[in-house]
């Protein structure tokens, strides 16, 4: 008679790389939608790195430039999040042509690196987010809200609240955006603008529906979805 062992296989945490990661908006949630995750942030301001450190203490956090750290290390990692710097494609930056003596800027064509690397290379899900574009965007993003997303899974077609910030001057507005994002952008300590930094953070609510439509945790009210391990 043969010894029959019974054996349990335990999953691996999930491997995440959030880049460009400022203090975590996107993130805020995860922990919410699934425990065993295993995080690991980059951000070039040493200011907001340690103050991402401080909220989420248990993420590995690396003070370096995300564009080339993403070249480096994404096939270490199973859910790939870049949030890349947007004032070269905004609208308000091409609006601004002219005024104060403003000159155009070549668009930043990082944003476009990335898509194109974690398309073609990249065997996870990725997420790569930015502003809306003066300019017809390229790869066919998905707009939500105020911005654009790409993807290699569908989008739930809401997946953030809104936020207004006409009618109020910038006190009401800085006080309104800390309500907004749960956090006191005052601990910020650093050289670039608090207000600047707040309206920029994603929303956490965008960042839990994405995060959970990967995991094929989809609300009913949502579209279709294709599950993580699912073909694109």
């Amino acid at each position: 008679m043969h010894n029959t062992t019974n054996i349990i296989l335990q999953s691996k945490p999930m491997k995440i790389l959030n880049l460009y990661a400022c203090l975590g908006g996107n993130r805020y949630k995860w922990n919410e939608v699934k425990e065993d995750i295993e995080v690991t942030a980059v951000e070039l301001d040493p200011e907001l790195a340690r103050l991402y450190q401080e909220r989420f203490p248990n993420d590995t956090v690396i003070i370096a430039d995300a564009h080339q750290y993403l070249l480096d290390h994404y096939q270490e990692f199973d859910f790939i999040w870049s949030s890349p710097p947007c004032p070269t494609h905004s609208r308000a930056r091409y609006w601004s042509v002219g005024a104060n003596g403003k000159n155009p800027v070549y668009p930043d064509m990082k944003l476009y690196q990335e898509i194109i690397l974690m398309q073609h290379h990249f065997k996870g899900k990725y997420v790569i987010e930015n502003v809306i574009a003066y300019y017809e965007p390229m790869f066919n993003p998905k707009k939500r809200g105020r911005h654009l997303y790409w993807t290699n899974f569908n989008l739930p077609n809401k997946i953030s609240r809104k936020f207004s910030m006409q009618g109020s001057n910038s006190n009401k507005e800085f006080q309104r955006l800390s309500k907004f994002h749960d956090y006191d952008f005052r601990k910020y300590k650093g050289e670039q603008s608090k207000t600047k930094i707040a309206r920029n953070l994603v929303d956490y609510e965008a960042g839990r529906t994405i995060f959970e439509t990967v995991l094929g945790i989809v609300n009913n009210n949502n579209v279709n979805q294709i599950n993580i391990f699912d073909a694109v």
